[in-house]
């Protein structure tokens, strides 16, 4: 079969991310001697810096990682969770039935940073610096502006000069729009992390200890006193239309920790998925497996319009119970096992049928019964279920420039020489989403956009309680053996986009980037999980490489069919190892920046 690139093959170790710069500093932590998390952790600050409109510092990570020297899988939590003061009250004093996508009223306890120095303390083999490097020398000395970046600043200009003039002085040098492929500067994001780095040497002791010391540096230190102080201190104009001060503050910021966590799983076809909990949307993926396991996909086509059909109402069914039931298990009762039951999947794999389904169906549970019907109403009540407005949240790469303020997300897998693997996928942070802090060269997270302003809902909004995320990173065993990472940026959009890749490999016998290079499809069917949180009803988008054959028959199957062009849907990345231990990784050809490396 024809792919744009080659499947890359080696045995050392291989990176695959969503932009070169990230997976050849992640490349370069292997051949100093670091394994997968090292790798891993320096292409994560490595994006910050050259994806500022899909991720930045203060942004948020869930990974989901193998260990080697411990034979399990465990989910690594980097999500921040609602400030103390951030109540559904607080927000309805201000007039408000929806957080805002954007400002500060919407930004929870950054996650990410806290994640990674977890995860470099407990699984990692370098110095701090080593990892941090790349990153702090991108921020100083420059690095070439994507297209897509420089697009993104100059139509934000407006915002930047008028309302947001920290941004303007970060992202507008000598007042003017950065130009792409020119090399690009944010000295105060370099200072930010040169003193965190000075703070985490000066420590002493041992690599765990100045680790420590950077994490407080972040936590307990100057970082949170300058985001505290911002949040404080200025009145933010928001997409509400109003200006905002923000409820984070310094206190939050000290009582947040990261954790590890079991993952989410199921068996499938001789493989087992590992996803994180409900309080991401990792589920999801999980349940349209079961879903349609009792149906032959072999069978279908790869890009047939059979299998499209049918992986889409599956995933219909499958959102539809995340409305209904997920939420941050902390705080909510999920009945996840039901979710994940096979005896629950052969009851909802009943509702698909030969056309497009047009309603929400979320399954019956006992015991569940008010809660459903709840969620029902306030999905109602918003405009959720009726197509109030066809918004994508965070959007696909076709509706990047017309979406204009909302961010997207970035993606990293890596497979070492000894056997350790992990998915991991950043975002938030992003330059359209809250202005820079002065003091730090990067602005807040607007996660908080993800809860629901109803009281009594899975997802309600709640002071310390995660929000639903849409970050999904996945790890799938084959027969008993660590085999694949893999994941993708894209809201919503993600697990369907993973499900393509991960059915094809299966079923379809791709390798990875052929099963990349196919065709992608995705529904907007159920309700978006970010601001102004619309639908569309019956909506499939389908690249239109498919062809005009399948293109019509899925219209003859009664799907609001979208025909997004060729090359303009997803942004995956994966990697595999094999049981003969050659390890393989691919990424997508898609926006022409993400790339997979390896020897």
């Amino acid at each position: 079969m024809f792919t744009t690139r080659p499947e890359i093959l080696g045995t050392f170790g291989v990176c695959t991310s969503t932009h070169w710069l990230a997976t050849a500093s992640g490349m370069a932590m292997l051949e100093k001697g670091g394994n997968a998390f090292d790798a891993c952790a320096a292409a994560a600050f490595v994006l910050q810096v050259v994806e500022p409109h899909l991720v930045g510092p203060a942004g948020e990570v869930p990974a989901i990682f193998y260990s080697a020297t411990s034979k399990k899988v465990e989910v690594l939590c980097g999500q921040g969770t609602a400030p103390a003061a951030a109540t559904i009250p607080a927000f309805k004093a201000l007039g408000l039935d929806l957080v805002p996508g954007s400002g500060l009223l919407a930004t929870v306890v950054p996650g990410a940073f806290g994640a990674w120095m977890t995860l470099l303390r407990d699984h990692g083999r370098l110095p701090l610096r080593d990892v941090l490097e790349p990153a702090i020398g991108y921020f100083e000395n420059g690095h070439p502006m994507l297209p897509r970046v420089s697009n993104s600043i100059a139509e934000l200009t407006d915002l930047f000069t008028g309302e947001w003039p920290t941004s303007g002085a970060v992202y507008l040098p000598g007042g003017k729009v950065p130009e792409a492929r020119k090399l690009f500067r944010n000295p105060a994001a370099a200072e930010t992390y040169k003193r965190i780095l000075a703070e985490s040497e000066s420590a002493g002791g041992n690599r765990e200890k100045q680790i420590q010391a950077a994490y407080d540096a972040w936590y307990k230190g100057f970082v949170a006193e300058a985001m505290d102080r911002f949040c404080r201190e200025n009145e933010v104009m928001d997409s509400s239309g109003r200006r905002h001060k923000g409820f984070l503050t310094a206190d939050d910021m000290a009582r947040w920790q990261p954790n590890y966590e079991a993952p989410a799983s199921v068996d499938y076809h001789g493989w087992e998925v590992f996803k994180i909990g409900p309080w991401g949307q990792g589920p999801v993926f999980l349940q349209t497996l079961k879903i349609l396991e009792g149906i032959d996909l072999a069978a279908m086509g790869p890009d047939s319009a059979a299998f499209v059909h049918t992986v889409a109402e599956a995933m219909k069914l499958a959102f539809a119970d995340r409305e209904a039931y997920y939420g941050d298990p902390d705080f909510v009762k999920v009945p996840l096992a039901t979710l994940l039951s096979a005896d629950y999947a052969a009851g909802r794999r009943k509702l698909i049928g030969e056309t497009a389904s047009r309603e929400l169906r979320p399954g019956s549970i006992p015991g569940f019964e008010q809660q459903v019907a709840q969620a029902m109403a306030a999905l109602g009540a918003i405009g959720g279920t009726a197509g109030g407005g066809a918004t994508v949240g965070e959007p696909t790469m076709a509706s990047m420039v017309a979406a204009g303020r909302r961010g997207d997300t970035v993606h990293i897998d890596v497979i070492d020489k000894w056997g350790n693997m992990i998915s991991a996928t950043p975002s938030g942070g992003w330059l359209q989403s809250s202005p820079v802090i002065p003091d730090l060269g990067f602005g807040l997270n607007t996660r908080a956009q993800m809860f629901w302003l109803e009281e009594g809902l899975p997802a309600s909004l709640a002071p310390g309680k995660r929000p639903r995320t849409t970050l999904t990173p996945t790890l799938a065993f084959e027969k008993g053996e660590p085999r694949l990472a893999f994941g993708t940026p894209g809201g919503d959009q993600q697990e369907q986009w993973q499900l393509g890749l991960f059915l094809r490999r299966v079923h379809h016998g791709l390798n990875l980037q052929e099963a990349i290079d196919l065709p992608l499809f995705h529904t907007q069917h159920f309700p978006s999980s970010f601001y102004p949180r619309g639908s569309r009803p019956g909506h499939l988008a389908v690249e239109e490489s498919i062809g005009e054959a399948a293109l019509a028959e899925l219209e003859k199957r009664g799907h609001d069919l979208e025909r997004s062009p060729a090359w303009t849907i997803g942004r995956l990345t994966a990697a595999e190892k094999s049981a003969d231990g050659l390890l393989r990784a691919a990424a997508t050809p898609r926006l022409m920046q993400a790339y997979a490396a390896g020897r």
